[in-house]
Parts: C-alpha cells; sequence; structure tokens
C-alpha cells in the first residue's frame, strides 16, 4: 500500500472511532413508554356515571377512553353488561380500530332483586367484562370522596351527604359536581377507602354487601394515564 493510500486508511479509521466515541458519549438513557391501554366504559345515560367519566378524558390521550350511555336499560343492570359484551364484540371485529384492553360495565344494585344483581356480576365475568358495580349506588363513590362510610345506608341518604358536603343540592350527571371532587378532594383516599369496604366484605355474595363499590378500581386504573405534566 502507497504512503497516501496508508494515510488515507488510517485517517478513515479515525474518522469511524470519532463517531463512535460520540455515540457513546451522546447516548441519553430513553425513558421506557407505556404501552397505552384502550377502555371502554358502559353506563346509564341517565344517572351520574357519564359526567364523571366523560370528564376523565381531560387527562388521557386521545381515543383512550371510550363511553357509551344506555338509553331506557334502568329497569335491567344485565342488559348493561350486555351492551358492553356486543360492544366489545363490534370493536374486535373492526380491523381499523385497536381492540379495547378493558371493557367496564358500570351499574348499581338500587332496588333491583339480588337475583338480578348476582346475574349480571356473574355475566360479565364470564365474558371478560369488567363489573364496575355498587351497592346501593354509584354516589357510594362520590360520598367516599369526603368520608368513610360502611354504615348500610340507603342510597337516599347518600344525596342528603352529598349536599352537605359539596355545599350545595346534589343532582345526578351534574359536571359542577364532577369538576369540584376533582378541584377539591383526594381521590387517592376515596380509594384507600373503598378498599377497605372491599376488604370488609369478602367472601359476601355481593348482592349483600353493602356499602360496596368496585368503581374505585376502574378510577384507579385509569389514573395510571393521566397527563397531568402536559
Amino acid at each position: 500500500m502507497s504512503k497516501k493510500n496508508k494515510k488515507q486508511g488510517d485517517t478513515f479509521k479515525d474518522f469511524l472511532k470519532e463517531l463512535e466515541a460520540k455515540a457513546v458519549t451522546s447516548s441519553k438513557p430513553i425513558d421506557e413508554i407505556e404501552e397505552i391501554q384502550y377502555f371502554l366504559i358502559v353506563c346509564e345515560g341517565e344517572r351520574t356515571e357519564p359526567a364523571y367519566f366523560n370528564y376523565f378524558k381531560k387527562f388521557l390521550h386521545k381515543k383512550q377512553l371510550y363511553t357509551f350511555e344506555v338509553s331506557g336499560e334502568g329497569d335491567n343492570t344485565i342488559n348493561i353488561v350486555k351492551k358492553a359484551i356486543a360492544l366489545n364484540d363490534e370493536r374486535m371485529e373492526n380491523i381499523l380500530m385497536p381492540n379495547f384492553d378493558e371493557v367496564w360495565a358500570i351499574y348499581d344494585k338500587d332496588d333491583f332483586p339480588s337475583a338480578r344483581y348476582h346475574e349480571a356480576i356473574s355475566l360479565a365475568k364470564q365474558k371478560g367484562i369488567e363489573s364496575g358495580h355498587s351497592n346501593q349506588s354509584f354516589e357510594l363513590w362520590y360520598v367516599l370522596h369526603f368520608q368513610y362510610l360502611q354504615s348500610a345506608l340507603h342510597r337516599s341518604d347518600y344525596i342528603k351527604i352529598l349536599s352537605r358536603e359539596l355545599g350545595f343540592k346534589y343532582t345526578k350527571n351534574d359536571t359542577k359536581v364532577v369538576q369540584f371532587l376533582f378541584d377539591n378532594c383526594d381521590a387517592n383516599k376515596a380509594i384507600q377507602w373503598a378498599k377497605k369496604l372491599e376488604e370488609m366484605h369478602v367472601g359476601t355474595n355481593p348482592a349483600y354487601a353493602c356499602p360496596h363499590t368496585r368503581v374505585y378500581e376502574l378510577v384507579e386504573r385509569l389514573r395510571k394515564y393521566f397527563k397531568l405534566d402536559e
């Protein structure tokens, strides 16, 4: 090899070493990006739940959360679960959209027969649907933002408690209530108290577990994806 070619070869090797050195010194640890999970929540349109869960969309990635409001199904908790199953099946057949990672049916015990309530929970479990049931009603979840309630009160008492704590009359599907909860209450404390109720009712038939709500588990999972820093 001529001196000229040898010099060019050495220069090229030096150039490669320089690139490798820069690659090593400039490399930065890359934060692991958690895969986005897609949620579907099916609930009754005339109830409190739609206003509450639609508010979550402000803190989540676009199209990460879908809510579906069922109208005229209040006489049958099972219909909420069946609608959730149908919507999940429909989404799985759509090749243009990602499948839902979690599908939730949100409904209350209210005064429905215990057998009907239990049947809805069993059907959800059988079909892979998350059951966000509350006994007696969804408003229990709101109450837990203010106090730990373990007495088996009627759901009408939840309304009285909420009106007193809020400082204004509580009405269903009121976005002002949702805003108050997000701005002034500690959801983590509500989750903690809901878990205490869960532990208290271990082994109890859900129809007789009162007060009790599984809504906390959905809220806890959604909050993992909150974009509070953006």
